[in-house]
């Protein structure tokens, strides 16, 4: 898993970055709360014609053409939810980037440890917390007021949900979906592609192409969305 490491260091005004966010969808729009002093936002970029047009806030939502006409534009790409999540990599990966121009974006009332690591293409909401020798992983979700404690690690392509208690020393795979609310145990793994349900209670390591549910949680089916 390639990680980056994030600094703390705000950029000088002068060294704005312009940012594309894709799509405009919940995540995206949750996105513009969270943008610093570092970033300018563009505008928006989705594949859905009737949403195309002044979006948001008053931003343009844009076509692909917005990767060539704003090319100096870093971009933020968060698609997905928990019927999606499976075909967030194949949406990400869609679009043809380079990871240079992939954008970390991080809510100014997250508190990330200074020896937390994390990815490219990442967006930490509000209330956030990540603390010591934590990794995020790149293309990477963390709705507001998750906690992630020392030690653990997110796999690419995962989106954490809202109010979620990541244990230390816990692994969460590639592409997994943990629903809001819920906690998993420390020292466990959830496998690659696993969802774990909204107010889930975690206690013992899941497999990959799981779904789990419950308190405790119990496996109930393969992971296809609710």
């Amino acid at each position: 898993m390639s990680v980056l490491a994030h600094k703390h260091e705000r950029m000088p005004a002068s060294t704005h970055k312009r940012l594309l966010i894709f799509p405009c969808n919940g995540n995206g729009r949750e996105a513009v709360d969270a943008l610093g002093d570092d970033h300018q936002l563009v505008g928006f970029i989705d594949d859905t014609p009737e949403k195309q047009g002044t979006g948001p806030y008053g931003f343009p939502v844009l076509g692909r053409q917005a990767l060539i006409d704003f090319r100096d534009a870093c971009v933020l790409a968060v698609p997905g939810g928990p019927v999606s999540y499976l075909n967030r990599r194949a949406i990400i990966e869609g679009l043809a980037l380079a990871s240079g121009r992939f954008a970390t974006v991080i809510h100014p009332s997250a508190r990330i440890s200074r020896f937390a690591t994390i990815g490219y293409n990442v967006l930490i909401m509000a209330g956030v917390v990540i603390t010591s020798n934590a990794v995020i992983g790149n293309h990477v979700c963390v709705l507001p007021n998750s906690v992630i404690h020392h030690d653990a690690t997110v796999g690419d392509w995962s989106l954490i949900g809202a109010g979620v208690t990541i244990a230390g020393g816990t692994a969460i795979g590639q592409n997994c979906y943990i629903g809001s609310g819920s906690s998993i145990i420390n020292d466990t793994r959830i496998g690659d592609r696993t969802m774990i349900g909204l107010g889930a209670n975690v206690i013992a390591s899941a497999p990959a192409d799981a779904r789990m549910v419950g308190n405790p949680a119990r496996r109930i089916g393969p992971a296809n969305g609710y």
